[in-house]
């Protein structure tokens, strides 16, 4: 007890901080999040209709005309792991990310053999990290989860390298499971590249001292752990899988551009859409000096700001002038958005420089490569060559957008480093005069780069990338002052920044002297990394962004167009231009072709792309959007009837094959398409009937019976056997169709939708979605927590009779 006492005290400390941060949960309060409010538009079909039937769907009918809730929260049989992260994750949210944080990387830091006291100062600077709270701030939950699990499974790794094998592959696997689960595929993978990283790192090493055998032992039971945490998340993984090839992060089979021209065929994302948000190599500096390159695009100045005074001056109302100089654009960096900088502390970033200069051995190496490797993919097409090479030969990188993110390996990896060299300084082992030189060295490279960057200021012109914009809305002087403002920011937090380096190099230089003592330096170093991390974190998630929970919960409000299209008590579609494929307000009302999310349907993406963008509004008509919200000249929204809108399902004259996705998309726009579908001959010519034209009477119809969003029932009703299309998304994967209770093939035709071959008279036809990839993943999922748990009590076995 005497062992676990302190750790226990801090994990306690650990939960009082994380919620008192964020406060306002203590009064029931939820923090406004930007993305959870389009998930939770997103989401709201699926989530009704769990609580009205206590049944689980996988599809979801509200968003983009049907997709998949399988990247929507959907919950899996067996799903063991995400019970225990819930465990884990007690306080309320956003807290419980935070306190991940903390745990996992006091862990990491008791891992690498620190002192318990510094592996406390080690959490605070990792969790406080400016970037990591900004993230809680807009939404980015599944990318917090996932990182706050990154120290653990390096903890397992290295345990498993220093020969522990027991620990080690427990760790590991439980880990990697609870990593995986957190579902952000595009971190996890980051997170792999940094364990490349150190796995050369102890390759090297086990070369040089002829370990191989045992390097290559560790590395089979790492690959045993992962493939068990894989089994773990069966389902997930492989119905996101199954997803994924058929939304935007697949590939194409279209082979020209919306203008004719040739499409480049590529499996992953276009390299402009990748490279986006890139980090400037100037701009790399905020890391250590935080509104060096402005901060974020709604700064917050208030009555201090030149802009404010200026706006004072020319008559503007005070409250109208404080509501702009609260929300300026103040950032002028290479990124189009940017909701805070990646700032890392002046304290971390003076303690890491020394650590340089004190940490020697494997560890030292894997975790200054892990920041040279992220800091140089985050430059994107700054950094071209590296980044095209990644691209274009490096497995799966082409998946993810967004390439400044990949400096959460960074905002791990220079804390890391920062405490271990803190360690090294205070180890009584280390000769004074290795101290000496290196906080020499590392004053003397900080309080230069302070220096230079005083003196360099005059090369900048603080322009931003927006500016031109503003000054045809504002004028030159508005911009000229919000400029001003962009260079004081500059001076003041420089100021800052010096000032915190300046009292963290006299406390280590006091030590030296002997004039502070270990835990003297350890507890000033902890209220310096405070007031500095804490301070500019304030500055972008606070109090303020706080809002009574019932903001949350119920995050859109419906107008009286929404009002009147809910009368309307049959099933339909509704779209909202304004809105478009990047808005869920409409998903949380009705059924809506829009919605919000980063792996669309890649068939619907490109019916906007190819028809919708040249105003063809058969995409309208052929899903059945009965209603358009749109405002009028004097901004008030209405809905305005669709008369066009061709109905739940209908019955076609002709069936016309063309030849690939191209002629497809190509016959769209023409199609007639009450009278004629067109299908691609080269995908479904063994299950398309053999006639291709039909006799449709005035009797003939299709009518829905019923519905829910996994189940869709209709009334054929023809004297004559007939072709209906059905105004439903064509998912390859799932959906059965049947007839008279007898299941029947069904194929995809005007590029997206559904179309079946009916036989004369009356029948009943059935939609239904039943997952295979559900029941399997769960099968395997189970099987491999079974494994997972037969591990650890064999663990534990082991354990007890290794103490005895």
């Amino acid at each position: 007890m005497r062992h676990i006492v302190p750790h226990l005290v801090i994990l306690l400390v650990f939960a009082m901080i994380s919620v008192g941060y964020f406060s306002p949960v203590l009064q029931g309060k939820k923090i406004f999040q930007s993305d959870i409010v389009q998930f939770n538009g997103m989401a709201k079909e699926q989530r009704d209709f769990k609580k009205e039937t206590g049944e689980e769907t996988y599809w979801t009918n509200s968003a983009f005309g049907g997709m998949p809730t399988y990247q929507l929260g959907a919950s899996y049989p067996h799903d063991y792991i995400k019970k225990l992260d819930r465990a884990i994750r007690f306080l309320p949210r956003p807290a419980d990310y935070l306190f991940l944080y903390f745990v996992a990387f006091y862990i990491f830091m008791l891992v690498l053999r620190v002192d318990y006291k510094l592996a406390f100062l080690g959490a605070l600077a990792f969790g406080f990290s400016t970037y990591l709270i900004i993230i809680l701030g807009v939404g980015h939950n599944a990318k917090a989860h996932a990182i706050g699990y990154f120290p653990l499974v390096l903890s397992g790794i290295i345990l498993a390298f220093r020969r522990k094998y027991v620990s080690g592959f427990l760790l590991t696997a439980f880990a990697m499971a609870l990593e995986i689960s957190a579902n952000h595929i595009q971190m996890t993978y980051y997170l792999m590249l940094l364990v490349l990283a150190l796995g050369v790192v102890y390759l090297a090493d086990a070369v040089k001292k002829k370990e191989l055998p045992a390097f290559f032992r560790t590395c089979g039971i790492l690959v045993a752990a992962v493939v068990l945490a894989l089994l773990t998340n069966a389902t997930n993984l492989m119905a996101t899988r199954e997803y994924a090839a058929w939304s935007t992060r697949g590939s194409s089979e279209l082979t020209v551009n919306p203008d004719g021209s040739p499409k480049k065929v590529s499996g992953g994302l276009d390299k402009s859409y990748i490279t986006e948000y890139s980090y400037g190599i100037s701009e790399t500096l905020n890391l250590f000096v935080p509104r060096l390159f402005g901060g974020s695009n709604g700064e917050k100045l208030g009555e201090d700001s030149k802009t404010y005074q200026f706006l004072i001056r020319q008559g503007v109302p005070r409250v109208q002038a404080l509501e702009f100089a609260d929300n300026l654009p103040s950032y002028w960096g290479d990124q189009p958005i940017v909701a805070g900088p990646a700032y890392i502390g002046a304290v971390v970033f003076f303690l890491f420089v020394l650590a340089i200069f004190l940490v020697k051995g494997r560890t030292g190496k894997w975790l200054l490569a892990g920041v040279v490797i992220s800091l140089l993919l985050s430059w994107g097409k700054n950094f071209a060559p590296l980044t095209d090479l990644m691209i274009d030969y490096f497995p799966m990188y082409n998946k993810f957008r967004a390439v400044s993110s990949i400096q959460v390996i960074l905002e791990l990896c220079v804390p890391a480093l920062a405490i271990l060299g803190v360690a090294r300084f205070l180890n009584g082992s280390t000769p004074p005069e290795e101290k000496v030189k290196a906080l020499k060295w590392a004053s003397g490279i900080v309080f230069g780069l302070i220096v230079l960057l005083f003196a360099g200021r005059g090369f900048f012109d603080f322009s931003g990338v927006n500016d031109q914009a503003y000054r045809q809305y504002y004028g030159n002087e508005v911009v000229d002052m919000i400029r001003a403002d962009r260079k004081a920011m500059y001076n003041s937090d420089l100021f800052r920044s010096l000032l915190f380096v300046f009292l963290s190099a006299a406390l280590l230089w006091a030590g030296l002297r002997g004039v502070a003592k270990r835990i003297q330096i350890v507890a000033g170093l902890m209220a310096l990394m405070l007031f500095d991390l804490a301070g500019v974190a304030k500055r972008y998630v606070n109090r303020d962004d706080f809002v009574q929970a019932r903001a949350m919960d119920t995050p859109f409000q419906a107008t009286a167009a929404d009002r009147e299209v809910l009368e309307d008590s049959s099933y339909y579609r509704v779209f909202e231009p304004a809105v478009g494929l990047n808005g869920a307000r409409t998903s949380y009302f009705h059924h809506s072709i829009g919605g919000y999310h980063a792996a669309k349907p890649g068939r619907l993406q490109e019916l906007f792309e190819y028809q919708m963008a040249k105003n063809n509004r058969v995409v309208l008509d052929m899903l059945n959007v009965k209603y358009i919200l749109q405002k009028d000249q004097e901004g008030k929204q209405g809905a305005v009837l669709n008369g066009e809108a061709a109905g739940n399902a209908w019955f076609v004259r002709q069936l016309q094959p063309v030849e690939h996705a191209d002629g497809e998309m190509g016959a769209l726009d023409t199609l007639d398409i009450r009278h004629t579908a067109v299908y691609d001959r080269n995908a479904f010519g063994d299950v398309v009937p053999g006639t291709s034209s039909y006799t449709v009477t005035p009797e003939a119809s299709v009518t829905l019976l019923a519905y829910r969003p996994d189940r869709l029932e209709y009334r054929s009703e023809n004297p004559e056997d007939g072709l209906a299309v059905f105004s439903e998304m064509y998912y390859p994967h799932g959906w059965k169709a049947e007839i008279d209770g007898e299941e029947v093939p069904f194929f995809r035709v005007n590029y997206a939708l559904r179309a079946l071959q009916v036989p004369a008279g009356t029948h009943t036809i059935v939609f239904r979605f039943e997952p295979e990839i559900v029941k399997k993943g769960s099968m395997v999922a189970l099987a491999g927590n079974i494994v997972l748990f037969l591990a650890l009590l064999g663990g534990v076995f082991y354990g007890i009779r290794k103490k005895e």
